[in-house]
C-alpha cells in the first residue's frame, strides 16, 4: 500500500497528551482506534511505516500535526473523520514517499502561544524574545539532556488582551516552549530583567528555585510542521468539517466565558 501523510488538527483540552497512554485518553487512541474502526488496522499495533511529526503535552492543541503510515487509496481525510470524535479532525492528506518518516523529515515545527498579558510590556516581551532567537543551548529550559543545541526564531504579535508567541526550530526539547513562555512572561511584567534571558542561556545549570517555571499548557497550539517533500492537499468535506466541529466548541467555550464574566463581575 502506499504511504499516505495526513494533516490533522485537534482540540488537546481532553486529552492526556498525544502519546498513547494507559488508562487515559490520548489523541493517537483516537486515530488508531479510527483506524481500527474502518479496518484499516487490526489488534493493538500501529499501521506499517506509522510515525507522528510530535509527541504534544496534555491540553496542548495543534492545527498540523502530521501522522504518516501505509494506508490504501480510499482513506480520504474524510473518510478518516467518520471514525474519528469531534476534537480531532483530519483536513488534508499528501502522497509520502516510501521512505518517509513524520518525525524525522520535518525540518521545521512552528509553535504559537496564546499569552494572557494585558499588563505585559510588548517591549520588554519582544526584547526578551529577540535574545532568544538564533542559536543557542537551551539546557536550562528543558530536563532534557540532549537535542538542547537548536536555532530559534520568534516573534509575538498584540491581539487585545493576549499576546501571541510565536516559535520555530527544527525541534524542541521537552518543555522548551512553555519555559521560554515562563521566561518571556517574567521579563514582560518585570518580575525578572533582560539580563536573566542571558543568564539563562549561560553554560551553568539553573536548578531548584532558580529555574525558569513551565507555562501552562492550554494556550499551546502546534501550527505548523514543515516537509520540503510533501504537497498537501486539503480535503473540502473535511475541512467544512473541521471548521464545524471546532466553531461549535468557540461558541460552547465563549459561552462558558460569559458565564464567568458575570459571575465575576457580580461579586460585589
Amino acid at each position: 500500500m502506499p504511504t499516505l501523510a495526513f494533516r490533522v488538527a485537534y482540540d488537546g483540552r481532553p486529552y492526556s497528551g498525544f502519546q498513547r497512554q494507559p488508562d487515559v485518553p490520548t489523541v493517537e487512541d483516537a486515530l488508531l482506534d479510527a483506524l481500527r474502526a474502518l479496518g484499516v488496522l487490526d489488534g493493538d499495533d500501529v499501521p506499517p511505516g506509522y510515525a507522528a511529526a510530535g509527541r504534544t503535552d496534555a491540553a496542548v492543541s495543534a492545527l498540523a500535526q502530521t501522522v504518516a503510515f501505509e494506508a490504501p487509496d480510499w482513506l480520504t481525510p474524510a473518510a478518516f473523520n467518520a471514525e474519528l470524535p469531534g476534537t480531532v479532525r483530519a483536513w488534508a492528506s499528501a502522497d509520502a514517499p516510501d521512505d518517509f518518516h513524520a518525525t524525522h523529515d520535518a525540518t521545521r515545527r512552528t509553535y504559537r502561544y496564546h499569552l494572557y498579558g494585558p499588563t505585559l510590556d510588548d517591549a520588554r516581551v519582544r526584547a526578551a524574545l529577540d535574545r532568544l532567537a538564533g542559536e543557542g543551548d537551551f539546557h536550562n529550559l528543558t530536563t532534557d539532556d540532549e537535542g538542547t543545541v537548536r536555532t530559534l526564531e520568534t516573534d509575538c504579535a498584540r491581539d487585545g488582551d493576549f499576546l501571541v508567541l510565536t516559535v520555530a526550530a527544527d525541534g524542541f526539547a521537552r518543555h522548551m516552549v512553555r519555559r521560554i513562555v515562563g521566561l518571556v512572561r517574567a521579563v514582560g511584567s518585570g518580575e525578572s530583567s533582560l539580563e536573566r534571558v542571558e543568564r539563562v542561556l549561560a553554560p551553568e545549570p539553573l536548578d531548584g528555585p532558580a529555574g525558569v517555571p513551565t507555562a501552562p499548557a492550554t494556550p499551546l497550539v502546534l501550527a505548523d510542521v514543515t516537509y520540503p517533500r510533501l504537497a498537501f492537499d486539503p480535503d473540502p468535506a473535511a475541512v467544512e468539517s473541521a471548521r464545524d466541529v471546532f466553531g461549535e466548541r468557540r461558541v460552547e467555550a465563549l459561552t462558558a466565558a460569559r458565564v464567568t464574566d458575570d459571575l465575576c463581575n457580580g461579586i460585589e
